[in-house]
């Protein structure tokens, strides 16, 4: 009878070992990209809860330009420029200098460098009577551009325009360092 060749070859084990190794390493990598994927999303929906949205806009029965942030979150404003005929003014004096506007009576608040609350209106000049405010808006839809720069609480920012009916948003890596003879300060 023969016997068995006990020199032949054993057969191959296989290597469990490796295998749960192999197995679990493409278990952390799924993991890691579910990971950043919901790090991702979190990060949009909190940019959807503090992202602001301005409008510069006409209120008649008010006599005034008003800026809005009909966004839900507050709009930090970094740098804003006023132009009259493509030309930088500093200040609403003048603006209405330019326009020819009697500067006697109209109020003005503060834009530059503040901070517009979610639902927030502020006037940024008002007339005192509808003569001067009917001049003023006339000569504005012809020759006024304002240019508002705002960041949300995230560093999120964008270029809104005003020039006659033009509304325009543009989102922007960071605002424009306009020089400070072209920065409007009211």
């Amino acid at each position: 009878m023969a016997q068995p060749d006990t020199a032949a070859a054993p057969k191959q084990a296989r290597n469990w070992d490796a295998l749960a190794a192999v197995v679990a390493a493409a278990i952390g990598f799924l993991a890691l990209l579910v990971s950043g994927y919901t790090a991702y999303v979190q990060r949009q929906q909190v940019s959807a809860q503090v992202w602001p949205f301005l409008i510069i806009g006409y209120a008649d029965p008010d006599r005034s330009i008003i800026v809005l942030n009909k966004g839900v979150g507050p709009a930090q404003v970094r740098a804003v420029q006023v132009l009259v005929d493509g030309e930088p003014r500093r200040s609403w004096d003048e603006v209405m200098e330019a326009f020819g506007v009697d500067t006697d009576g109209f109020e003005r608040s503060t834009i530059s460098n503040n901070v517009l609350s979610a639902g927030e209106r502020l006037e940024i000049v008002k007339l005192p009577d509808l003569a001067h405010y009917e001049r003023f808006r006339q000569e504005a839809q012809k020759r006024l551009k304002i240019s508002i720069c705002y960041c949300s609480t995230l560093g999120e920012c964008w270029l809104r325009d005003r020039k006659v009916r033009d509304q325009t948003g543009t989102e922007v890596e960071a605002c424009p360092a306009w020089p400070k003879e072209q920065q409007f300060r009211d």
